[in-house]
């Protein structure tokens, strides 16, 4: 691995933050340490909290060696973010190193669509996870007007700005982290008064391959990873982003990884996995079972802002996303707007809000989880071929570079588990060509009454 140069530590601004710092409207309020702990609240989240007995009925007791290799798919395409937003640190993202590498506006927007799609995906899959049974623990409401109530909470913290939605992040990501470690605790506890059967950690699905049933089990547990991605979509506003995107991006997988092994090993060892499987919230019942004594209440309020948080980071990046491109012609102008008070786009936030009551109304958890990851393993495939083609465009300045074999390994396993899931539900890649399609359709629009656009360059 090439770390931007032998000075890397004391580079204190970038080629590549004086070319984006002087175009962007956006406020840089965003540390290392602050993107570090964007990255860990993303990734952490309701992910772990609801899919731990999903993932069990799938691969069995071993249920760390499924979340371990979608581990190694997010560490590998995270290289090939890396290089990117290191070379080109400007909001639009995996729509913004597409351009650059294709030349095809039809490509790039579609590339750029389903980033936003996933993200708006995966905060509607939260809202109805809030809305669910950890929300029963204090209050019995009507699922979809509670996840409907949630998303505009959401969309009201995202308009305050950056800086306040930055805040609540980092508070909420310390609260879930607190959560994740309650449960490691229970597994210690367990461990030590001889509750726990440890072995379970190396029991797998009976009737089915070791392979076969990591592999499915991956596809599932993906979702509890994704996350780290969508930081690149705030590298507007982040201070000396070459320095900081690297860091941030590996420290943030590394402790989130480290985090979920604990918690699934421990989930697996203190509650049986037909138990975890049929639970929509397995880590409710390892509480409930362990020998600490853990109101139920409270680590549901734990669960609850866990949720929240995932939701929220994922708005924060749909927004941003749609916003970069409006700044560059890929969508109308109109969604380059930025309150002047606020400095937030606002235009961008109503219309990504207003997407995800949609996809709330319409899908429930499980069909709006599966679409989030079905349209971001065909983003990674894409950008891990990306970052091969764009070693052809020099830029001024150092930045990071990925040992070319791990973004082709990223490209392989990202089709491999796309394959996985449409093999076991034609529906869900449906639903995605469906979004697609309406992506299509607000491409063709924008180019009739727009006509050509100029290219994603600086």
């Amino acid at each position: 691995m090439v770390l931007l140069d032998q000075g890397y530590p004391e580079i204190v601004q970038s080629t590549q933050e004086q070319r984006s710092s002087t175009d962007s409207p956006l406020r840089r309020v965003i540390s290392t340490r602050m993107l570090l702990i964007f990255v860990v609240g993303d990734v952490l989240g309701a992910g772990i909290y609801a899919l731990v007995g999903v993932v069990g009925a799938e691969v069995g007791g071993a249920i760390w060696t499924a979340f371990t290799a979608a581990l190694i798919l997010a560490v590998l395409t995270a290289f090939a973010y890396a290089e990117l937003v290191t070379k080109y640190p400007q909001a639009a993202g995996s729509a913004l190193y597409v351009d650059r590498a294709y030349k095809a506006s039809f490509f790039t927007f579609i590339v750029g669509f389903a980033v936003m799609c996933s993200g708006i995906a995966s905060a509607s899959t939260l809202s109805r996870a809030f809305a669910g049974d950890y929300l029963e623990q204090f209050i019995d409401v009507p699922l979809v007007a509670a996840a409907l109530g949630f998303i505009l909470v959401v969309a009201a913290v995202n308009l305050r700005g950056i800086a306040e939605s930055i805040k609540v992040n980092v508070l909420l990501t310390c609260v879930e982290v607190i959560g994740l470690l309650l449960i490691v605790a229970v597994g210690i506890a367990a461990l030590g008064d001889g509750g726990a059967d440890f072995g379970r950690n190396f029991e797998f699905k009976e009737g089915e391959s070791v392979f076969v049933a990591i592999i499915g089990g991956a596809s599932l547990a993906f979702y509890a990873l994704i996350g780290f991605e969508d930081s690149v979509n705030v590298a507007e506003e982040t201070r000396d982003p070459a320095r900081a995107f690297p860091r941030a991006l590996f420290g943030g997988l590394a402790i989130a990884g480290v985090i979920y092994l604990l918690v699934t090993m421990t989930a697996s060892m203190v509650v049986p996995t037909g138990q975890l499987s049929e639970s929509s919230g397995p880590l409710l019942e390892v509480v409930d079972q362990g020998p600490l004594d853990i109101p139920l209440k409270l680590f549901a309020f734990i669960a609850l802002l866990a949720v929240a948080n995932g939701a929220l980071i994922n708005m924060i990046m749909a927004s941003r996303l749609v916003y970069g491109m409006a700044r560059r012609d890929v969508v109308p102008s109109v969604f380059s707007r930025v309150l002047s008070q606020r400095r937030t786009p606002h235009i961008a936030i109503a219309f990504t809000t207003l997407i995800a009551v949609v996809l709330i109304s319409t899908g429930d958890i499980s069909e709006l989880a599966d679409t989030t990851v079905l349209l971001l393993l065909g983003v990674f495939a894409i950008v891990n071929v990306t970052v091969l083609v764009l070693r052809r465009d020099e830029v001024e300045g150092p930045h990071f570079h990925a040992p070319s074999i791990l973004p082709i390994l990223g490209a392989l396993v990202s089709l491999v588990l796309i394959y996985d899931k449409l093999a076991d539900d034609a529906t869900v890649g449906l639903r995605a060509g469906l979004l697609l399609a309406l992506g299509a359709l607000l491409w063709l629009v924008n180019r009739v009454v727009s006509g050509p656009r100029r290219e994603l360059q600086p």
